[in-house]
């Protein structure tokens, strides 16, 4: 386990402490045999909260002939999560590479932290596949933002 990872273990997070938050209503298809929310909707809501902060033209992330790819996502499940309900994703910036986003996000059923993730993305050339650095003022943006990604003007 990294000296990153053991610190995120120390006390579960609360949603406050997260900039960007999106609500999720909970589906009775999100169920398993065990009636709760299957580990793999858990990737489905980190996506969830992921994807709407890269595509929002609020925050300027998306570059013009880029795309982002997923390189890597570790999950950490903290408790179960049953249906009905909402569930809240939380997702703050973790790490800012010279192509590569890392996002620190956790799940919440009510105050209850059910899940923490660590969700890299590689921005890449949709012509050629291969990384392509930031665009310099978005990486400035990223790291000024203190875990928040700021809005663009």
């Amino acid at each position: 386990m990294t000296d990153e990872s053991t610190a995120r273990h120390r006390r579960p997070p609360r949603p406050d402490e997260f900039p960007h938050r999106v609500v999720h209503t909970i589906r009775f298809r999100d169920l398993d045999p065990q009636n709760h929310v299957n580990n793999a909707v858990f990737l489905t809501f980190f996506e969830g909260g992921r994807v709407p902060l890269l595509r929002d033209p609020r925050y300027g992330l998306w570059v013009d002939g880029a795309t982002y790819v997923q390189a890597n996502l570790t999950i950490d499940y903290l408790a179960e999560i049953h249906w009905p309900g909402e569930v809240v994703i939380g997702t703050r910036v973790a790490r800012v590479g010279t192509s590569s986003l890392t996002f620190d996000q956790a799940v919440f059923s009510g105050d209850r932290c059910a899940g923490l993730a660590l969700s890299t993305l590689v921005l890449i050339d949709r012509e050629t596949r291969k990384p392509r650095p930031f665009p310099e003022a978005i990486a400035a943006r990223l790291r000024a933002g203190g875990g928040t990604v700021p809005e663009v003007g």
